[in-house]
């Protein structure tokens, strides 16, 4: 038997690999320090799970629109007019299953056989297999450590061609935690501008994880001009502590969210109808907890970043924001007897340190390492110094 050229070309989810590993020795009676999900270890606030039980006890167990159920549109509508001051009308929001869903909708929406998609690199490990099976090319342009991990608009350009119909921004980023600032944003637009056919995905699921100093800004906060070809997709997993409940959206133009809706429709059909419900709650009732969870986690960057640093052959940049540190180990890795990548020193370190954290190759970055600190801060310090312990 034979199966699609399109899942023989993509990978398995290494951050979902590791996550499994790490997992399976717990279970297996080892302590693992955790180090490698991007998931947030605070439990969904209280209020949004009351609204869930609320939703089964009133009946709302069915199927809804496709897009979305009306009150949960229309709550994020008002969280981009709150916290990004941009009018979306209800024809331009889809919600997803996740930020994941959307950004695969667009792919299949957006994409094809001969079209290429340009993703900036390090990148999330989804973009290149989602635009692998949307039976397009993904073509890299590397951000340099010494430029903080930011895309430099003339490299953005050089890695345009004629078959280029996509490209992919993420800020606040994974994994480098970098934060795109607003002249950043502007010269990136003006390079846009000269590309016409060119679709523009923003990624800005980790918005409210920001301690960089300023206000998020995304593309069409400068360049509103860009809004026919532009996509803004955000959810509640990460900042609301809510990764199971599967809630994502997207905001773009009319009549690209129409293809994205004939997309859905015939994939997952919708959103989980009491998932769409607590999300509602999310976006519209108190945000304190979303303040904590990010002052925490800045509390926790502040405790990682120094320790990294301290280790012998590793080199670490703050972040901006995200729950992600991202130290450079090549130096390390060259010192060490029998390790020759990132790929062996993180297997390594799981099996022989008890520490789990994701190789940077996943990410298309090798000789780093991604280190989450989206674990509580015993973990935390349990881990630096098994790490000290095993490197130093």
């Amino acid at each position: 038997m034979s199966f699609s050229h399109r899942v023989e070309n993509i990978q398995p989810s290494l951050t979902l690999k590791i996550n499994a590993e790490a997992a399976a020795l717990q279970r297996g009676g080892e302590r693992v320090a955790r180090l490698g999900a991007g998931e947030p270890d605070f439990d969904t606030p209280a209020a949004i799970k009351e609204a869930a039980h609320s939703a089964i006890d009133r009946g709302f167990t069915h199927y809804t629109a496709v897009d979305g159920c009306p009150d949960l549109k229309a709550a994020v509508r008002e969280k981009f007019r709150r916290d990004n001051d941009l009018v979306f009308g209800d024809d331009q929001v889809l919600v997803g299953c996740g930020a994941k869903q959307a950004l695969f909708d667009l792919c299949q929406a957006l994409l094809g056989p001969g079209d290429e998609a340009v993703i900036p690199r390090p990148y999330w490990v989804t973009y290149p297999a989602q635009v692998i099976l949307a039976g397009a090319e993904p073509v890299y342009f590397d951000l340099d450590a010494e430029d903080g991990y930011l895309p430099d608009p003339d490299r953005l350009e050089a890695s345009f061609t004629a078959r280029t119909r996509l490209l992919f921004l993420n800020s606040p980023n994974n994994p480098t935690g970098r934060i795109y600032d607003e002249d950043r944003l502007c010269r990136l637009a003006a390079v846009i501008r000269r590309h016409p056919r060119l679709w523009v995905v923003s990624d800005e699921i980790y918005e409210h994880l920001n301690w960089s100093g300023r206000p998020f800004l995304n593309l069409l906060n400068v360049a509103p001009d860009l809004a026919d070809r532009c996509f803004l997709v955000n959810g509640v997993s990460k900042a609301y502590a809510m990764t199971g409940w599967r809630v994502g959206f997207v905001a773009g133009p009319v009549d690209a969210l129409a293809r994205l809706k004939k997309v859905q429709g015939q994939s997952t059909a919708g959103t989980a109808t009491i998932s769409q419900h607590a999300a509602t709650e999310a976006l519209t009732g108190d945000q304190t907890p979303v303040r904590r969870m990010a002052a925490e986690y800045r509390r926790r960057h502040d405790r990682v970043v120094p320790a990294l640093n301290a280790l012998p052959g590793v080199c670490c940049a703050p972040s901006d924001g995200t729950f992600y540190a991202f130290p450079d180990a090549r130096e390390l890795i060259a010192g060490l007897d029998g390790i020759d990548d990132d790929y062996q020193l993180a297997e390594t370190l799981l099996h022989q340190a008890g520490v789990a954290v994701v190789p940077g190759s996943g990410f298309g970055a090798p000789g780093r390492l991604r280190v989450s600190f989206a674990a509580d801060m015993d973990t935390i310090d349990t881990g630096l110094e098994r790490l000290r312990r095993f490197i130093g």
